[in-house]
């Protein structure tokens, strides 16, 4: 039996959330301190992001992703990018953390009524992408002085060096990760639709 509080969301949705809270917080954190070279850091931390927002729902996703971005403050990379533009840093990575989980969450109501695999593949490409877009713009919007320095020193687009130095691994790992485990996402889906 499911009890549910006055605005109709069940004690399972709210500990599930909970639960998800807490391991987007976890792999946010100790993101920042697993390096592929000088820049990227490896991120596991949009898997739950994705998971969350399949199983509670966009706005959970949405949620998920606003944790995540409030984690990344006290992780190692976090200083170098306030360095640059706080006020930048702050809004690329509260946007971009919250409008991911948001769209893998209404990707996967969109898919899911047609076929619950295709629903979750799409999330966890969504989020990822979103993911990154929005922080190539963030760093076309606030940190554009910083970028072009660093293509003239190493003789590049802004483009291209957007995409080495500071995108460079960490979005195929992301990418590639989320679509991995999708196939564990969606068997969780079904394993709680059994229950």
């Amino acid at each position: 039996m499911k009890t549910t509080n006055k605005k109709g969301i069940s004690t399972e949705k709210l500990v599930l959330l909970a639960l998800l809270t807490a391991m987007t917080a976890v792999l946010s954190y100790l993101g920042g301190f697993i390096k592929i070279g000088s820049f990227a850091s490896i991120s596991l931390t949009l898997i739950p992001v994705v998971l969350g927002a399949a199983l509670c729902g966009p706005f959970a996703g949405a949620w998920l992703g606003a944790v995540a971005s409030v984690v990344f403050f006290i992780t190692p990379d976090a200083a170098w990018w306030m360095s640059l533009s706080a006020h930048g840093t702050v809004i690329t990575v509260m946007i971009k953390g919250i409008a991911a989980g948001l769209a893998a969450g209404l990707v996967y109501k969109l898919f899911e009524k047609f076929n619950r695999y295709v629903a979750i593949m799409a999330a966890a490409v969504v989020c990822p992408v979103v993911n990154t877009g929005l922080f190539i713009s963030g760093c076309f919007i606030f940190f554009l002085d910083s970028v072009k320095e660093g293509a003239i020193g190493n003789g590049m687009s802004v483009f291209a060096f957007i995409m080495i130095f500071y995108v460079g691994l960490n979005f195929l790992f992301e990418l590639l990760s989320n679509v991995i485990f999708s196939p564990v996402i969606l068997r969780l889906l079904n394993i709680r639709e059994k229950k």
